[in-house]
């Protein structure tokens, strides 16, 4: 029976790297169906790349650094517990690569190939896994400095803040030091619109991540004995919520409509497993609306050109997530308890906090060695010919 168990929890736990594995897949399709045609080749490869490079940093150093846990001893070492720990690494490795896969959208179309990948080493091997550790793994005793001072340590249980915030804000310090696509804000104020190229692609994008989405959230238990259906529901009346809200302030939008979904499954994560769905429904609901304000805010307002609105989607959603987990997960709003609000807030500055300071390291030393942007000609060609010397399609879109 308890091999039995062991080999349950391996299976589950994989099954859960699959479907978030399989979330890739929507970054890459979200972004594509969002960048101009002469982008969309690139959307796809740096996803890809990303992806591969993600593994390697965070298989020697960023895992290590989080979980003090590392694979260089034997393969029969390696397989005890029918190789748990190497499939839990696989589930923690598809988390940490949604971070460049974040950042990916916001600096899209402008963006030089290599400096995002060796900006993808840095962030995966030792920015992220900083605060992972700290959040999911009590490093550095502020979990239990939390608990012991207000009641309860800092609760993300699907990483609202440690994956989606952290992600987010890094990818405003890229959009900034980047600065915005050329052509896009005139000095007299006005803009030129950049529509997105294809919104079925827009859409399957939305659709993979949310379905992936559910073993995102669900098997963040990592065990089969610890699944709750009380997550899977939180998780759908939050998306639910998430899209209404943004269906009615984006008046009909389907940029806004599908990136509703989103909004409401960013902000619960972390409440997930504590809420009543009620309340769940009401934090996705807040954050499909705070994705459609902050967006328009964002582009229109402040002049930063986020591509796909990464900061709004998953900085101010994932932040909002974190504290909302400190409410809607109150005994006296029909949540579990054991959660204090402080502590919410605490843990979420906290990892605003390091991803807004490391993703302006990585990014401005980068910027000051090598360059990050791509030259005007090169950005007037597209990132499709100019860096894969090929077009996504086989007609001339050059400016398109």
């Amino acid at each position: 029976m308890e091999n039995l168990s062991k080999s349950s929890d391996v299976l589950f736990i994989l099954l859960g790297a699959i479907m978030v594995l399989a979330m890739h897949a929507g970054f890459a399709f979200l972004e594509l169906g969002t960048v101009r045609r002469k982008n969309q080749g690139n959307a796809l490869v740096k996803i890809l790349s990303d992806f591969a490079v993600s593994t390697i940093a965070y298989f020697f150093v960023g895992y290590y650094l989080a979980y003090g846990t590392q694979f260089f001893s034997g393969a029969e070492s390696l397989a005890q517990n029918s190789g748990y720990e190497l499939v839990k690494f696989f589930f923690l490795l598809t988390f940490a690569a949604a971070i460049p896969a974040i950042v990916s959208g916001g600096i899209a179309e402008r963006a030089r190939f290599n400096p995002q990948l060796a900006a993808t080493f840095l962030l995966v091997g030792l920015v992220y896994p900083f605060f992972e550790g700290i959040a999911w793994n009590k490093n550095f005793g502020l979990q239990g400095w939390l608990e012991a001072t207000f009641g309860a340590g800092f609760h993300d249980f699907a990483g609202s803040v440690v994956v989606h915030a952290v992600g987010g804000w890094i990818g405003l310090v890229a959009v900034l030091l980047l600065g915005p696509r050329r052509g896009r804000y005139q000095r007299d104020g006005g803009m030129s619109a950049h529509p997105p190229s294809s919104i079925p692609f827009l859409a399957l994008g939305a659709w993979i991540l949310t379905v992936g989405w559910f073993g995102f959230n669900v098997m963040s238990a990592q065990t089969l004995n610890a699944v709750s259906g009380l997550v899977a529901i939180n998780s759908l009346m939050a998306m639910v919520g998430g899209t209404l809200a943004a269906l009615a302030l984006g008046r009909n939008d389907p940029g806004f409509v599908h990136n509703g979904p989103l909004a409401g499954l960013v902000a619960v994560c972390a409440g997930s497993d504590l809420m009543h769905p009620i309340g769940a429904l009401v934090v996705g609901g807040v954050a499909g609306a705070l994705f459609v304000v902050m967006f328009t805010m964002t582009q229109n307002r402040w002049k930063i050109d986020d591509v796909l609105g990464v900061w709004p989607l998953h900085g101010l959603c994932g932040l909002w997530g974190g504290i909302a987990a400190g409410i809607f997960g109150q005994q006296a709003l029909g949540g579990l308890g054991n959660v204090s609000l402080v502590s919410q807030l605490l843990g979420t500055g906290l990892g605003v906090s390091i991803a807004a300071a490391g993703g302006f390291a990585v990014y401005g030393i980068l910027r000051l060695a090598i360059g990050l942007r791509l030259d005007p000609e090169e950005e007037f060609n597209g990132a499709d010919l100019t860096i894969h010397k090929i077009s996504a399609s086989p007609e001339k879109e050059a400016g398109w």
